[in-house]
């Protein structure tokens, strides 16, 4: 028992970069502007607003875990990206890797895998945004990391999918249209924040042109992959709930609902610390160790108790 009280342990015997199985990094886009929720994002951005009782980051990041992935990057503005550091720090706490990167300004969704092209070193890339919230059976995300020959994206039907972009399916699930924010979408299936890309994305975003808007656009990248036949699309199962955070109304729902979630469940949605003890990431003396550092202290009980310590 005292030894669980004790410091952090040693992480798993598996390291960062030995395991092949793992040939998937992921980037987390957290830059931008926030302007659809200013004025709170004039002091902060959104990436780093609470969700409930978390900070929005969590939420992919814990994506990211869950699909065991530990080596990652996240990609923010240079006033934000300290802020981040200092949050989750280089994660070798939570047995994973993160490192940073800047993104100066918005200039698309597409420009991380460039950003990110050194950090890659032509190993796939799973991109998330770092306004995006998936919660459920996330089985669909780790079989599709393994499954990944070109780009994988997902669908999800939604009530406007002229907010998103669309991907039109056949009976099939082949993807058969792209199409950015359509007024009239051929389609009720929105594409989340959600992408798997293999080694080639940098060099297709670096060989994409501008849209009017300036910006190298995530669906001009994905239809690259659908041009040359690359390119899988999995339907979401109603077991997993997407939340997009970017307005004040999204925002405050996605609240509700983890608030809900959790009230009505013994168990922390996102808790990024049980996830690395869950996944193997660290072991329970680590876990408990996570806990002390902590001075909320209904945090800090929960951390015990799953670590058994």
């Amino acid at each position: 028992m005292d030894q669980c009280l004790g410091l952090m342990s040693q992480l798993t015997s598996t390291s960062l970069s030995g395991d092949k199985s793992r040939l998937t990094k992921g980037i987390i886009l957290a830059g931008g502007a926030g302007t659809r929720l200013d004025p709170i994002t004039r002091v902060a951005c959104k990436q780093l607003l609470p969700v409930y009782d978390k900070p929005m980051i969590y939420y992919p990041l814990s994506v990211l875990m869950l699909g065991d992935i530990r080596d990652i990057l996240i990609i923010s503005t240079p006033k934000d990206l300290p802020k981040f550091s200092e949050l989750l720090g280089d994660g070798s706490q939570l047995g994973i890797g993160i490192k940073y990167a800047v993104q100066d300004e918005p200039r698309g969704l597409a420009e991380a895998l460039i950003i990110g092209e050194d950090f890659l070193l032509e190993d796939n890339c799973c991109l998330i945004l770092g306004d995006n919230i998936f919660h459920g059976n996330l089985d669909f995300f780790r079989a599709a990391l393994h499954e990944n020959t070109g780009a994988t994206i997902f669908a999800k039907e939604v009530r406007d999918p002229e907010r998103f972009g669309v991907v039109e399916l056949d009976a099939g699930g082949k993807v058969l249209s792209i199409e950015e924010k359509p007024a009239s979408p051929k389609s009720p299936y929105a594409i989340p924040g959600l992408y798997i890309f293999d080694h080639s994305a940098p060099a297709r975003a670096r060989a994409l042109t501008p849209s009017g808007r300036g910006e190298l656009e995530i669906a001009d990248l994905i239809t690259s992959y659908f041009d040359d036949g690359s390119l899988e699309a999995k339907t979401l199962s109603r077991g997993v709930t997407w939340l997009d955070t970017g307005t004040p109304d999204s925002l405050l729902e996605a609240a509700n609902y983890i608030g809900t979630v959790q009230k009505q469940n013994a168990f922390q949605v996102s808790c990024i610390e049980e996830i690395a003890y869950e996944r193997g990431f660290i072991d329970a003396n680590a876990l408990a160790g996570l806990a002390e550092r902590h001075p909320n202290r209904e945090y800090a009980d929960y951390l015990r108790l799953r670590s058994g310590c």
